[in-house]
């Protein structure tokens, strides 16, 4: 692992802690800054919108689609990681944000509120994780060519499915409106833009030098490039929501525990699942994995576009950057201690 991978905790926590600072020090600086839209009217913050173009493009340069062809020859996984992302996850997310906000937390949370952070986790739970799943395939030792495979699977389908998901869920589940046209722009500047300009530099460059160029020298040198994007994304982030954070800790508590629930459940689900199947530990660790975490700079940067950054439907996708990396890694770790239960690869896999 490299420096920002093994102390990747202390940099989220150094990220917030600065973020919160810099809200508090320089207010008018941060209001400028949250100005600053593509076009009038499009609720798409431009600093956060660059930043995660140059977070996620190199990351989405790593996905060859070519991949998939081959997950017919251990297509169990995927179709295990499939379910649990797109039948179980979001929808699961919705009754348990429902429950808590509306019945059991409904002493300390205002209804507006409620509507607000049941949104946000609903838009949190309907993004898969993409950029991180790298990181946590790695750290459970699982097979990286299948990780890329259920990567590539899972971004084609966001593209169809995350917008329709997150509008069906979110009025189902909330009073709130959630204005279509802006979650399309979303899609677009969040998913569409990065993803296409990744495949597309991706053939370009593997074409022109070859892929070995292109995967030993070219991509290890977008990596810093990569992290820079995400702490500066994170200490944006966290400057929009000072107020909030430092303002509602309460709240900001109360918002963890259903997002704590539901990475466990999701996790144990797929894990047991694969397991139940007789899948191999390479395929299972990371699928488990990619059920349990989010995508979590698409939710933060969707939930700005639509409510704006110092809504409450802001603050929970934050609430789930806060935990997301102390609780994968504990994932993580319980994969790697239970690798016994699951069979040995096949031959030639």
């Amino acid at each position: 692992m490299n420096v920002f991978e093994r102390y990747l905790s202390l940099w989220v926590v150094v990220c917030m802690v600065a973020g919160v600072g810099l809200g508090m020090a320089a207010p008018a600086f941060m209001d400028g800054l949250r100005s600053l839209e593509f076009g009038e009217g499009s609720q798409i913050n431009a600093p956060i919108a660059v930043l995660i173009w140059l977070m996620i493009t190199p990351m989405m340069m790593k996905v060859d689609f070519g991949a998939i062809r081959n997950v017919g020859r251990r297509p169990v996984g995927l179709f295990v990681t499939l379910f649990v992302n797109w039948l179980v996850k979001p929808f699961s997310m919705a009754l348990i944000a429902w429950v808590f906000f509306r019945v059991l937390f409904s002493p300390w949370i205002p209804a507006t509120d409620a509507d607000q952070y049941i949104a946000g986790l609903i838009i949190l739970a309907a993004a898969p994780c993409t950029a991180m799943v790298f990181v946590w395939s790695h750290l459970s030792d699982g097979d990286p060519a299948y990780t890329l495979v259920q990567v590539s699977v899972n971004d084609l389908i966001m593209l169809i499915l995350f917008a329709p998901i997150v509008r069906l869920l979110v009025a189902g589940a909330s009073s709130l409106h959630v204005p279509f046209q802006v979650l399309l722009y979303s899609v677009l500047v969040f998913i569409v833009i990065p993803l296409s300009a990744g495949v597309l530099l991706r053939a370009w460059l593997v074409k022109s030098r070859g892929r070995a160029w292109f995967e030993q020298t070219l991509l290890p040198q977008f990596a810093p490039v990569s992290m820079l994007a995400l702490l500066a994304t994170l200490v944006l982030i966290f400057a929009f929501q000072a107020g909030n954070i430092l303002g509602k800790p309460l709240h900001v508590a109360l918002i963890a525990v259903p997002i704590l629930i539901q990475v466990y459940f999701n996790s144990s689900l797929t894990y047991m699942l694969m397991r139940w199947l007789k899948v191999e530990y390479a395929v299972a660790a990371p699928g488990a994995l990619i059920g349990a975490s989010n995508f979590f700079e698409l939710a933060v940067a969707t939930a700005i576009a639509l409510f704006g950054p110092e809504s409450g439907a802001a603050l929970a996708t934050v609430v789930g950057v806060l935990i997301e990396v102390p609780v994968m890694l504990s994932v993580c770790a319980f994969c790697v201690r239970t690798k016994h239960w699951f069979p040995a690869p096949a031959p030639g896999a």
